[in-house]
């Protein structure tokens, strides 16, 4: 089948596709503007405007606010394809699409305020940085928020604060009302402008305000029964499984008209690199399988109206931290079968490997998770507020 391209800076005809489509379109620009992107330190302004179009950053959106409440694992399979071309890009789809699972939260009055219009870009930070008191109507609230993905594109930014005699809640602030600070300066994922941002004793309506912890969603559908951490991290997971395809895809063009220093072969007839990346292929096709069959099964059970089980929510975060450190597994080999080539600016491998290894460091893949899912597979007590 011929692949779906756009012409350089064209986004005409893009509504007329679906998301993984129009990401898929969208591809060969995106790795044309990731240079740009990690000079300037955000998404690309073209970039942000393609997106927009094509619903990219408004996946997670409920469709009754604008939104394209688009299946998980077309979500997945969006923002796997953008990776495949630059990280960073990626990274700023995904972001701002599980944000947009925010309006499903919302009180109506507060989601009507929000979403008006209909174009309306979710960001921000969900952890309790802030600090807001009770008042009439509603909070005031001031902080500051570090990691906040694609904020300069953002309408909206939800900042989440520790109240007095309350659970900690989201607010959502306006982006007039913030202060974006340019401290994103990093190794890798340098493309999606986490900067961080602040208000300073901001009013937020009671109407503009979520507990996704404790809150159940006020809108019907199988992807508002996916749990709203745990759909950030299959995000995580998708922009990993989409670097690390990338990767073995440098590598395969690589091989072919590379001879390495000292030898008569070219890079593809060395035993060693036809290991690597047949290994890689079986990690990382092994590693994807098991994020999709997790997720068919828990939106079957969605789908048929049912809550996710612990169960089910304790395997999504498995699967996506699994996904996430099997890809950074494949990256390294394929950084490290490029020999010398990978570590010149020039080399795509050089970036993949910066960002694969910022995007193993998120809270969602980390670690921990493998302990609170065996945890909870060997049916022990645990602690599953992060689930």
């Amino acid at each position: 089948m011929k692949e779906r391209t756009l012409s350089p800076g064209s986004i005409r005809g893009i509504k007329t596709l679906s998301v993984v489509e129009s990401a898929e379109a969208l591809a060969p620009r995106v790795a044309e503007l990731a240079e740009l992107g990690e000079r300037e330190r955000h998404l690309p302004d073209e970039l942000v405007a393609s997106f927009r179009m094509a619903g990219l950053l408004t996946m997670g959106a409920p469709a009754s606010l604008g939104g394209g409440q688009v299946a998980v694992d077309e979500m997945l399979r969006a923002v796997e394809a953008i990776a495949r071309a630059d990280a960073a890009a990626a990274w700023c789809a995904m972001i701002q699409s599980t944000s947009g699972v925010t309006g499903a939260y919302l009180a109506p009055e507060g989601a009507a305020e929000v979403f008006a219009g209909g174009d309306a870009i979710l960001g921000g930070v969900y952890a309790p940085m802030g600090r807001a008191v009770r008042v009439d109507g509603g909070f005031r609230a001031s902080g500051r928020w570090a990691f906040a993905s694609g904020s300069r594109h953002c309408t909206w930014l939800v900042g989440g604060c520790l109240l007095e005699g309350m659970p900690p809640r989201g607010l959502l602030f306006r982006a007039a009302e913030v202060t974006i600070h340019d401290t994103w300066r990093v190794s890798g994922l340098a493309g999606t402008g986490s900067n961080d941002f602040e208000v300073a004793d901001v009013f937020v309506p009671l109407a503009r305000t979520t507990d996704l912890a404790s809150e159940r969603p006020l809108l019907d559908g199988a992807l508002y029964k996916f749990p709203v951490f745990g759909l950030l991290a299959l995000g995580i997971a998708a922009v990993a499984l989409g670097t690390a395809r990338g990767a073995i895809d440098d590598i395969l063009e690589l091989a072919g008209s590379k001879t390495p220093t000292g030898s008569r072969r070219k890079l593809a007839e060395r035993p060693l690199v036809q290991f690597q990346v047949a290994q890689s292929e079986a990690i990382l096709g092994s590693a994807r399988a098991f994020v999709f069959d997790t997720v068919a099964r828990c939106w079957t059970a969605a789908d048929r109206g049912e809550e996710l089980t612990l169960d089910h929510r304790a395997r999504l975060r498995l699967a996506a931290t699994h996904a996430t450190t099997a890809s950074a597994q494949v990256v390294d080999a394929m950084y490290n079968a490029g020999g010398g080539t990978s570590i010149y600016s020039t080399s795509p491998l050089q970036r993949r490997f910066r960002d694969i290894h910022a995007a193993t460091q998120h809270v969602m893949v980390g670690p921990p998770t493998y302990e609170l899912a065996g945890r909870i597979l060997l049916g022990l007590e645990s602690d599953t507020s992060v689930l």
